[in-house]
């Protein structure tokens, strides 16, 4: 038994927030029926072609899954919803603002009418204020939140280098759905869950809020090096960078004398504390580097190691994919898909004794004759829906 087995989603999704939620549903067990149009389904699925003609986002998002499409606009589609969502635990969307209103669906009147179904609705602003009609894209939040204003370099601001708002909302979507479930469990009712990119994003720049209220100023953009602490960042070996990562006042004693062979520079005035060594950033970069550029990085990581300071090897993504650690925890599987056998990560909880749901990404409709007969719909009257364009 997996921890969600006989669990209804429904889940009426696109691109990247709400099928990230869905997906961790699915890894648990949950039956997830994604619902999508007959003309090109999700749009996720033409982002790009670089898994053997398949999207990325695509198939990370939608293993076990069941497609089912249906054209919306007909009021065949809306019965075949409805009957699902008869059935149904949860029920999840994130269509542009205001269509699932449009279409019937709002929290309010399906909590009515089915009391212990659980409706989670992920938007890009939250259901009310002056931005919640906006369209909300990745980037857009990311720059509302101020996240791109405080990433990147002095001389040039940058996004983060994945769909970071999306994720949190997801994350913070499935997180509130398993609470919902168990609140269910207790209580027997449903519950209407609101989750936006804004908010969920905004979440994750507490720290750098409270930086600059209280601070007077926000963090610097720093590169890859950390905003606030020093030494932390990359350093230019012989042969490549390597990341170090000095976190307390313990650490800065051990790093100038074990690694750069000079512990007189623990009390030197520009850099006794780290407020003071983020201030001379620049001078004591220099200072590191002078010393250990000329080494290789494996002399370097001797240091460190023998010094007890973290550190790591800058990576690229090819590098992460074959990573030992990778390997030795046994993260990789294959899963099915419409281009064959692909690649997949396990997800990244690990709980004793359950084995994560890891099957096919969908084809488009792949699903849509077996749910309709499921529900009862007579084989001619699928047929002459698929003719029709319905499904």
């Amino acid at each position: 038994m997996t921890p969600l087995a006989g669990i209804t989603v429904v889940a009426l999704e696109q691109a990247v927030a709400a099928p990230l939620a869905t997906r961790h549903l699915a890894d648990l067990g949950a039956r997830v029926i994604k619902i999508e149009r007959p003309d090109g389904g999700d749009f996720a699925r033409h982002y790009d072609a670089a898994v053997k003609g398949l999207s990325s986002y695509f198939v990370w998002l939608n293993r076990s899954k069941q497609s089912l499409t249906l054209d919306l606009k007909r009021p065949e589609a809306m019965e075949v919803l409805a009957r699902l969502l008869a059935r149904a635990d949860v029920f999840v969307q994130n269509l542009a603002p205001g269509a699932a209103d449009r279409l019937g669906l709002a929290p309010a009147a399906l909590r009515d009418r089915h009391p212990r179904l659980i409706v989670c609705t992920v938007s890009g602003y939250g259901a009310a204020g002056p931005y919640a009609a906006k369209k909300a894209y990745d980037l857009l939040v990311q720059s509302e939140v101020g996240l791109v204003s405080i990433t990147g370099t002095p001389d040039a601001a940058a996004k983060a280098g994945i769909s970071a708002a999306d994720i949190a909302a997801g994350m913070y979507a499935y997180s509130g759905i398993l609470t919902a479930l168990v609140a269910r469990a207790a209580t027997g009712r449903g519950a209407t869950i609101d989750v936006s990119l804004f908010d969920a994003l905004g979440e994750w720049m507490a720290q750098p809020a409270y930086y600059t209220m209280y601070g007077g100023a926000p963090p610097p953009r720093s590169g890859a090096a950390h905003a606030t602490i020093a030494p932390y960042g990359p350093v230019r070996a012989a042969d490549g960078e390597i990341v170090v990562a000095v976190q307390n006042a313990r650490e800065w004693t051990r790093f100038c004398a074990g690694v750069l062979g000079w512990p007189e520079l623990e009390d030197d005035d520009r850099f006794r504390t780290n407020a003071l060594r983020v201030k001379n950033r620049d001078a004591l970069h220099v200072v590191i580097e002078s010393t250990l550029g000329p080494l290789p990085i494996a002399d370097i990581v001797a240091r460190l190691e023998r010094a007890g300071i973290a550190y790591a090897r800058v990576n690229g993504v090819a590098g992460f994919v074959e990573h030992p650690q990778l390997v030795a925890r046994d993260v990789w599987r294959d899963v099915d898909s419409p281009a064959g056998a692909i690649r997949a990560l396990r997800p990244p909880v690990r709980m004793d004794g359950v084995e994560p749901v890891m099957r096919a990404v969908p084809a488009l409709g792949e699903h849509t004759t077996a749910i309709l007969e499921e529900l009862g719909i007579a084989p001619h009257a699928i047929d002459a829906w698929r003719t029709a364009g319905v499904i």
